[in-house]
């Protein structure tokens, strides 16, 4: 008996107790709401990295790396030129190779490529024919991107939560309540172009199966405000890029 006393003792007082038991913490005069709400922000890319490089053959290895180094070292001072800075070039690959097939075989092939960071999107276009015009026979891309692409999804979690809110309210007000307050807000993940960004497990989560892979996403560029020309470079289009993201939120609603 004396083993027992205690956990008598504590339901008795769980049971004269006005709060409700709930791991969220919903009191006995509240209602559970939980809301789950999207969000988007659309951001103009402000810079783009492109791939450019150079391929050509010899009759032996030196002279095909030669004279492959020497058009992409052409290649990147017209880059420098443009006032892209020596730390937005990095070499991506160099290869040499015998060719032993087709009309080229017995000769030796080499390419070299670098990747290219314009922090000026404006100049993207002008960096593009600047390598072409170089010798460049290598080129994939661009790549549009964001240089801060967390202040563009901030704004999409900031719209998300405030349409939760938004459809919070109008829950409550059909139910003859109101909004006590927030209980539980988690980040359920989305997108930024080709980003995938990873939502937060959920508190029953904790030791779960590995996440699933991010969703097959069309970037989609949202209503170019214009065409960028310039006379000294290719069009480049920087569109818009979509933060679309997803929140859920946990309400406590008590009668008005």
């Amino acid at each position: 008996m004396r083993i027992l006393a205690p956990i008598l003792i504590l339901t008795l007082a769980a049971g004269c107790s006005d709060q409700a038991i709930d791991a969220r913490g919903v009191e006995k005069a509240e209602t559970l709401l939980s809301v789950s709400a999207s969000g988007e922000a659309d951001t103009r890319p402000d810079e783009a990295r492109f791939t450019a490089g150079v391929e050509n053959w010899a009759r032996n290895a030196a002279a095909s790396s030669a004279e492959t180094q020497k058009d992409i070292d052409a290649i990147v001072a017209a880059l420098r030129e443009l006032g892209i800075e020596e730390k937005d070039i990095q070499t991506r690959t160099i290869n040499v190779q015998r060719i032993n097939w087709g009309d080229r075989k017995g000769q030796f092939q080499a390419s070299n490529t670098v990747t290219v960071r314009v922090r000026d999107i404006d100049q993207a276009g002008a960096a593009v024919t600047a390598a072409t015009q170089e010798g460049a026979n290598i080129v994939n891309g661009p790549e549009l991107r964001l240089s801060d692409p967390e202040a563009a999804a901030n704004s999409a979690y900031a719209a998300a939560y405030a349409n939760a809110r938004k459809r919070a309210e109008a829950y409550a007000q059909a139910a003859g309540m109101e909004v006590s307050r927030v209980l539980y807000i988690r980040d359920a993940g989305g997108m930024q172009g080709n980003r995938y960004f990873q939502g937060a497990m959920q508190i029953s989560d904790a030791v779960a199966a590995p996440p699933p892979p991010p969703p097959v996403n069309i970037p989609r560029m949202v209503r170019p405000e214009s065409l960028e020309q310039s006379s000294n470079g290719a069009s480049i289009m920087p569109g818009q890029t979509t933060s679309s993201v997803t929140v859920q939120v946990d309400f406590a609603l008590r009668e008005t």
